[in-house]
């Protein structure tokens, strides 16, 4: 009999996407979420992963996709992290076992190594630089722990930044940026980053939700890595029909410009589209190892440099 597939936080960019595919190829869903699904509202139940009631009342299947987390660099309340992506992984955990659910994916991040070194593979040390990447970490732990203890089983991936067509995250303000003209690189850009394109994440989840493998950590980066100063002069070609970086600022007055961001930002009470954290991540090496292909020989279906394209 075909298992039906809960995503919990499907109607976000990831789950829309993952739903999408599911619904391409008639497999049952349904979507747990704060926020009703604009593509699958017929499909998606309102459900809070921090609330384990909600979650008993709301969860009906019987393979359970977890990619709710309280992400962004700019949350002023800390505490949001601990209560959606530790509490919640356990609420889901406990739910899971209350409910006979026997397999979980989750979806981690690469965050949990921190500033990691370049070429860290699924068995880097785990040093995470800010709350997401610490709460992720832990969340990981909890769902081992459940998976240790029943012997189900547990898929765990820690994707890398993701893009793609209809996301308003970091890549698409890069692009954004470039296109309109007022991009100013900040360093040397030799920086490399690791980037993960959607339709290669969501593959990867398809393969996870459908193997027959009891455990696995995956790291998921996309290849090659471009340096900061290849992907810039890529897009600037295809965009603006120049090539090259243009104008650059020394890595160590924007940091001052970040800082000083900080600060207005702190007394205003406002979020700037600058910071600290932001310039230090901008311009860091991200370059990680994936041994995606070693579950079930998975081949990620197209290119980075096609989803750069899309």
């Amino acid at each position: 009999m075909a298992k039906k597939i809960t995503v919990i936080g499907g109607s976000g960019f990831v789950g829309t996407n993952l739903c999408r595919q599911l619904a391409l190829k008639q497999q049952d869903f349904e979507i747990i979420d704060l926020k009703m699904s604009n593509q699958f509202p017929e499909k998606c139940k309102i459900g809070d992963v921090r609330d384990a009631e909600s979650l008993r009342k709301t969860i009906t299947g019987d393979v359970l996709v977890n990619l709710a987390a309280v992400h962004r660099d700019d949350v002023r309340d800390k505490s949001e992290y601990q209560r959606t992506n530790v509490d919640g992984a356990e609420n889901v955990a406990l739910v899971c076992e209350e409910k006979g659910i026997e397999k979980i994916v989750f979806t981690s991040t690469v965050a949990v190594y921190g500033f990691a070194e370049p070429g860290t593979d699924e068995s880097g040390e785990i040093n995470p630089f800010n709350e997401y990447g610490r709460t992720k970490f832990e969340a990981e732990e909890k769902l081992r722990s459940w998976q240790e203890a029943s012997g189900n089983s547990l898929l765990i991936v820690r994707p890398t930044v993701i893009f793609g067509e209809g996301n308003r995250g970091n890549v698409f303000n890069l692009l954004n940026q470039i296109a309109s003209g007022k991009f100013l690189m900040v360093g040397k850009g030799e920086n490399k980053k690791s980037m993960a394109y959607i339709g290669n994440i969501v593959a990867f989840l398809e393969i996870c939700i459908a193997t027959e493998q009891k455990y696995g950590v995956f790291n998921y980066v996309d290849t090659p890595d471009l340096t900061m100063n290849e992907l810039v002069s890529q897009v600037r070609s295809r965009l603006k029909d120049r090539k090259g970086v243009d104008l650059r600022l020394p890595y160590w007055l924007g940091l001052i410009l970040g800082y000083t961001a900080d600060l207005v930002a702190k007394l205003s009470g406002r979020n700037l589209p600058v910071s600290s954290i932001r310039v230090k991540k901008f311009a860091s090496s991200t370059e990680f190892q994936s041994a995606k292909a070693s579950l079930d020989n998975f081949k990620e279906p197209y290119l980075l440099s096609d989803g750069l394209q899309r």
